[in-house]
């Protein structure tokens, strides 16, 4: 099964980059876009640099396919006592998938793809994107460790008028050890309702963990953006076999300071307060051994030219040490087209 999933993906790679290049001169032009950053992490006295380039290719097959993937290139610096620093570096694909429309209902998804739970994983993963350098405590619940699927997915608006909508996105992933489409057998999905008037979204999230010992996986989510307002709210609750827990963002852009060109307004304070609670030792769950309770403090500031600087402070509570963490990044955002369109 692994070996044919990898080449099954393998082929829809090279067809993929074969198509886009003789239907794009017709249709639309593939587009790359992305970050690029330079990020630092000091825990607990020990400071961590990560230059990271993460580039996005959607590329348009005709007016009913589109294929995208994600990819994450980094170096990890760390200082290592008495022998100067330990260099690591990481190439890895975070999704390649067609997108396949149906109908105005359906999307039907197939290849390696985001495990669609909760909200953080498909949304506010990529670093141009979010506030914090680092993920919630809760963000191995759920998506299987490995963040990825490969397999198949459904996906769509079931309903859609001016008081509501109901988004909903049902997966099954085979299991898979290859070292670029790794994955784990398992199935789930997400729904979620938007209600326009009020800007406000809630949704519910369920997966299963089909291979080895089988888990369940459970969890709600929660955003709220009030209209004509720079303040947001995000939040999620995720529990699994072994441990539970919540994270809840807020943020507010200092619009209202100076308009939209001032000094002030480029400011965006957030906060975000986390905890995890351990029912039962699991040291393959990612979450911390011990109840763990963690507030962050960011202040980012938003330069021209799509130019982001990113500073945090964490302060964590748990039985095993507590412990500061500070971070600090320059994250650029990048658009173009593959070619000049005709």
């Amino acid at each position: 099964m692994t070996g044919i999933i990898t080449r099954s993906i393998g082929v829809l790679a090279c067809a993929s980059l074969f198509l886009s290049v003789q239907i794009a001169g017709a249709q639309e032009v593939p587009l790359i876009s992305g970050g690029v950053g330079f990020v630092t992490s000091t825990n607990g006295g020990n400071t961590t640099y990560l230059p990271v380039v993460s580039p996005v290719l959607a590329a348009p097959l005709g007016s009913h396919v589109l294929v995208e993937s994600r990819a994450t290139i980094l170096s990890s610096i760390s200082p290592k006592p008495g022998q100067g620093y330990d260099h690591d570096a990481f190439l890895g694909l975070d999704y390649l998938q067609a997108d396949i429309t149906a109908n105005r209902h359906l999307t039907v998804v197939a290849g390696q793809f985001l495990t669609p739970f909760a909200t953080y994983n498909e949304r506010l993963t990529p670093i141009w994107i979010n506030n914090f350098q680092s993920a919630p405590l809760i963000f191995s619940l759920g998506t299987m460790q490995t963040t990825h699927s490969v397999g198949g997915m459904l996906r769509g608006s079931a309903v859609s008028n001016a008081h509501f909508n109901f988004d909903y996105a049902a997966y099954f992933s085979a299991a898979s050890t290859n070292e670029q489409f790794n994955a784990q057998r398992s199935s789930g999905g997400r729904g979620s309702f938007y209600i326009p008037a009020a800007h406000l979204e809630i949704g519910g999230s369920y997966n299963r963990l089909l291979q080895g010992t089988h888990e369940n996986f459970g969890g709600v989510h929660l955003w709220w953006e009030p209209a004509d307002s720079s303040f947001r709210l995000r939040s999620e609750f995720a529990t699994g076999e072994h441990a539970r827990g919540y994270w809840i963002e807020t943020g507010y852009r200092l619009h209202r300071f100076g308009g939209d060109h001032g000094f002030l307004s480029a400011f965006e304070p957030v906060f975000r307060m986390q905890q995890t609670f351990r029912s039962e030792p699991d040291p393959n769950d990612g979450l911390p051994a011990a109840n763990t309770q963690q507030a962050d403090f960011a202040l980012d500031y938003h330069l021209p030219h799509e130019i982001r600087i990113n500073t945090s402070y964490s302060r964590q509570f748990s039985s095993t040490g507590d412990r500061n963490i500070w971070q600090t990044g320059i994250i650029y955002r990048f658009l173009f087209p593959t070619w000049r369109g005709k």
